[in-house]
């Protein structure tokens, strides 16, 4: 049975509109290999729950904001709003002292720190280096990742040192999408010398490509795709636009036939690399296509799969298992076991 039949019988995508080549061409392209297992995530900073899979009670690997929901660039595709369901840790007081107290009440495993942005894209984490470099000695098995922001070698470098083990950053391809979309006056240039340098480091690099970032027109995507291609990131995590984030009118939703095949193309151009599908993408029916277009196309995780998604990669077989740390954090196996799918409620 073609994966096109094989998937119109599951229940949760019985009324999807799945294309038809999209689906012919990805059943060909993975007809040459073999079927790589596949990651679904669930972190422990979103409550989540299917009709597949269900999430982890415990606050095991949060995120933690330090700006709380305060950004100066205020970017048209979020406002500030994707910062609201963090952990304010304005101080580093108060990050210490969160950190330690989910370590003990919730078996905290790690952490995500991230935060808003100066005029600049940039964001003052270094007063807080001397916390993570605290923590990390004390608990040796501790895991932290960033969103960098842009940044210099000499930023880079600090954030290695602290010890944060994964840096994330968003690569844009398009000049207009900085201007426009991020009110920002610096040039796609600043966000592949940032990516380099976090590449020069020996933390693990998981760069971001938004589709449909561009007023959710495709535009810069295939030059991003480009300047990952480029250096030695550990994996790239591909995000979906959502409009719902922005002001009513000013975004549309992405064609899930086009992020398809950037999903396609990016598998494509990165064989050797990790590519996964991240939080962030339109929900309800658009979703389930994404996420089944995702297990298709061989990428290696979904973060908060949709419905179905599990189904997919049964009726394709494709191999998967569960973990509840961030889709980012744990690559090619390296990291330790006790991020995997067991969750001790």
């Amino acid at each position: 049975m073609s994966w096109l039949n094989s998937v119109q019988t599951i229940e949760e995508l019985e009324d999807a509109e799945l294309d038809a080549q999209l689906v012919d061409e990805l059943e060909q392209s993975a007809a040459a290999g073999t079927a790589a297992p596949i990651r679904f995530s669930t972190p422990t900073f979103r409550e989540y729950q299917s009709t597949e899979l269900t999430g982890c009670g415990k606050n095991s690997f949060p995120a933690f904001s330090v700006t709380a929901g305060a950004c100066a660039l205020m970017c048209d595709h979020c406002e500030a709003k994707i910062l609201e369901p963090m952990i304010p840790a304005t101080t580093p007081e108060m990050l210490d002292r969160k950190v330690r107290q989910l370590i003990v009440s919730q078996g905290l495993q790690g952490f995500l720190l991230s935060g808003g942005s100066n005029r600049r894209n940039e964001i003052r984490y270094p007063r807080f280096y001397p916390v993570i470099e605290k923590l990390k000695h004390d608990f040796p098995d501790l895991r932290v990742a960033i969103h960098s922001g842009l940044t210099d070698e000499a930023g880079a470098l600090a954030m290695e040192a602290a010890g944060v083990d994964t840096a994330m950053m968003d690569v844009i391809g398009a000049q207009e999408t900085i201007r426009d979309v991020y009110h920002l006056d610096r040039p796609v240039a600043d966000f592949e010398a940032t990516l380099a340098a976090l590449c020069a480091t020996g933390m693990e690099v998981t760069p971001h490509i938004v589709i449909g970032l561009h007023y959710g027109r495709i535009a810069g995507e295939a030059n991003a795709l480009d300047i990952v291609a480029r250096h030695a990131a550990r994996a790239l995590v591909l995000v979906v636009i959502m409009p719902f984030y922005a002001r009513a009118g000013t975004f549309a939703t992405p064609d899930t036939s086009d992020v398809g095949r950037i999903f396609a193309t990016a598998r494509h151009r990165l064989p050797d690399r990790q590519v996964l599908l991240g939080c962030a993408r339109p929900p309800g029916m658009h979703k389930r296509v994404t996420d089944a277009y995702a297990v298709m196309a061989g990428l290696d995780g979904i973060a908060f799969p949709a419905d179905g998604a599990v189904a997919v990669a049964k009726a394709i077989g494709r191999p998967f298992h569960q973990e509840h740390a961030c889709c980012a954090i744990r690559l090619g196996g390296k990291l330790p076991g006790r991020l995997a799918s067991t969750c001790a409620a």
